[in-house]
Order: structure tokens, then C-alpha cells, then sequence
């Protein structure tokens, strides 16, 4: 049985909806319509990641994650979540760097950007796995699960900050 519970963000930004198996945070994504759902306020975990992003949210980098797990991960999706991961607060990185990296790191001569970023859009905890910060070559903003207008906002934020 899963649980549900509604993030209301600041203005400008979609609402937040976060999944729990009970024990531990399994998505955390952009509302893109508004659904109706029983709400579970009182797990531990949606606590804890309700202070994460409110922290987030003034602008600032929290020094803690909330307990998450992620289901049905490959080895490559794992490389490339790692290595989002790495993106520094208010900074972004490429879809072709990425994918470098994990060539390097596997000693292979190249690596598809393109499957970077279809392992991004699978990516079940947003905002936390910093998928927003991952950019096209040209420096366009390319894709995002939780939609451009909220991936703008994101990057406004952590640069606004810095």
C-alpha cells in the first residue's frame, strides 16, 4: 500500500506530490494537473522531505537527504543518477558531459547522450536527484519530466542563490 501527500511550493512552481512505501520517500514529482487523493500526513519521511524542500524552496542547499529508494534501478540508470547527482548546487552540467564521464569511467570510446537522457526521464525523485540541472550541449533546456516552465524555475532559484 502506498501513501501520497501534496508539497504546496511557492508561487511559480507546480505543486509537489510525494510517494512513501510507508518507510521511505519512492517519488517525489511535479503535480502536473491536480488529482485527488487521500492525503498521509504523518509519516516520518514526508516530514523530513517537507523540511528538505522547504529549506530548498528559500534558496538554500539542505546538508541532509530524505530516506528515499529507488525501485527497478539498471546499473546504467545508477551511473547516471550518481553522476546528476555530482552537479553542484546552482550549476549545471550536459547530457554529452554526463554521458563522457561514464565512458571514461567504464573505458569505453563514447557513450550516448541520448540514453543520459532517457535514464533522466525516468528519474523518480526529482528535485532531490537534481535532474533540473542537466542541460543540452547548446546550453538549451531540454526535457523535463516536471515540465520546462518548473526546470526554469529550479535553476532561477539555486543561480539566485549562489
Amino acid at each position: 500500500m502506498g501513501f501520497k501527500f501534496r508539497y504546496i511550493t511557492p508561487d511559480g512552481f507546480d505543486n509537489l506530490v510525494m510517494e512513501s512505501d510507508g518507510e521511505f520517500l519512492i517519488r517525489l514529482s511535479f503535480e502536473q494537473a491536480r488529482t485527488e487523493f487521500n492525503e498521509t500526513k504523518n509519516l516520518a519521511v514526508f516530514s523530513d522531505t517537507c523540511r528538505w524542500l522547504d529549506i530548498y524552496f528559500t534558496g538554500h542547499k539542505p546538508n541532509w537527504l530524505p530516506k528515499y529508494k529507488i525501485e527497478n534501478l539498471t546499473p546504467f540508470r545508477q551511473e547516471v543518477l550518481d553522476e546528476t547527482s555530482k552537479i553542484p548546487f546552482g550549476e549545471t552540467a550536459t547530457y554529452g558531459k554526463i554521458a563522457k564521464n561514464i565512458a571514461l569511467r567504464r573505458k569505453i570510446a563514447k557513450m550516448s547522450a541520448q540514453a543520459v537522457g532517457r535514464a533522466l526521464g525516468w528519474n523518480p525523485i526529482c528535485i532531490i536527484i537534481p535532474c533540473h540541472r542537466v542541460i543540452g550541449t547548446d546550453g538549451k533546456l531540454t526535457g523535463y519530466g516536471g515540465g520546462i516552465k518548473n526546470k526554469i524555475a529550479l535553476l532561477e532559484l539555486e543561480r539566485s542563490a549562489c
